[in-house]
């Protein structure tokens, strides 16, 4: 686990509150607001009370939704349309956004996309490509290609318009639990808890940062003092394996993510085994690796603490948690 002080005396270089409170009324009429579970302690066998954040629940199964319309509805796609590269929540949430707004989508995926979150891309109207083995090569050709046609290209999850649009599931989460005192959030490049840091800054609830052990990403980033390449593997590779952080999420880290911990891929399974059994929620691993810190023990709450967990991806085949 790295656990650090804050910086003092830096300017913060982060998404204003202001810029999401305006991505929030500008994707409120395409996206859910979707609901919290709040918990006792038994239920899932963690260290005290927690409330979860069911963003599994989010249009196209996943919180990319919120960056993917943020950009988009911003954006001037033409006839050339819009193009991206994903593991596959990004790239499915692209393509419903692009759908419901009348533009053409073409999403590049890494070969280590499960099938489940391709056909979902299709299914939204999306001509999919596969661009190599690993995100970092679908990206390359993402942008390859984008430059061939004039489209726009939305990022993953390094655009100040996608951490704006996932910032707004900080701002939900707020309004609908204000005594929260910690976060816990899973990363892989870094958009969603770039957003949800900058929108909690201000309000001194702090947010940790959790990452499976095969794609420790910020975790690498975070010892090293700028943005490394780290391995990506393991059981969530599709969802949180970006090869490295981004750069705008990494100067919201240095001021406002003081931990950051490793879970393994057995307490990632054994999390969404929970999700399942005890709350009937499909969970993606990514999508429980947040949890996993808890029920693994990896990080302990401090005593009086009022812990919320995004859960925030589904897109995996049901019976791939059932047990």
């Amino acid at each position: 686990m790295v656990d650090r002080a804050l910086p003092k005396g830096h300017a913060q270089a982060m998404t204003t509150r202001s810029e999401i409170e305006a991505a929030a009324a500008r994707i409120a009429p395409h996206i859910r607001h979707t609901p919290v579970l709040a918990l006792p302690a038994a239920t899932l066998g963690t260290l005290g009370n927690i409330v979860l954040k069911l963003e599994q629940l989010q249009v196209s199964g996943s919180f990319k939704a919120r960056g993917a319309f943020n950009a988009l509805l911003q954006s001037n796609a033409g006839t050339a349309g819009v193009i991206a590269a994903s593991g596959g929540n990004h790239g499915a949430a692209v393509a419903h956004a692009a759908g419901a707004l009348g533009i053409q989508a073409e999403i590049y995926v890494p070969a280590i996309s499960t099938p489940s979150k391709v056909a979902r891309i299709r299914e939204a109207g999306a001509v999919v490509v596969q661009g190599g083995a690993t995100y970092a090569e679908a990206f390359a050709a993402s942008e390859s290609r984008r430059a061939e046609t004039g489209a726009i290209s939305i990022h993953a999850y390094d655009q100040p318009e996608v951490l704006a649009g996932q910032g707004t599931l900080a701002r939900e989460f707020e309004d609908d639990f204000p005594d929260l005192t910690h976060v816990l959030v899973a990363v892989g490049g870094g958009g969603l808890i770039g957003g949800v840091a900058s929108w909690f800054a201000e309000t001194g609830i702090q947010v940790v940062a959790v990452e499976p052990e095969g794609c420790p990403t910020l975790h690498s980033a975070l010892k090293a003092g700028a943005p490394v390449d780290a391995p990506v593997g393991g059981l969530a590779a599709d969802s949180l394996g970006a090869r490295r952080v981004g750069s705008l999420m990494f100067e919201v880290a240095r001021e406002a993510i003081r931990t950051s911990v490793l879970v393994t891929d057995d307490a990632i399974r054994e999390a969404q085994r929970r999700l399942w059994s005890a709350c009937r929620q499909v969970t993606e691993p990514g999508g429980a690796t947040a949890l996993a810190a808890l029920t693994s023990g990896a990080w302990m709450p401090p005593e009086g603490a009022r812990v919320g967990v995004v859960v925030c991806g589904g897109n995996c085949e049901p019976g791939s948690v059932a047990g």
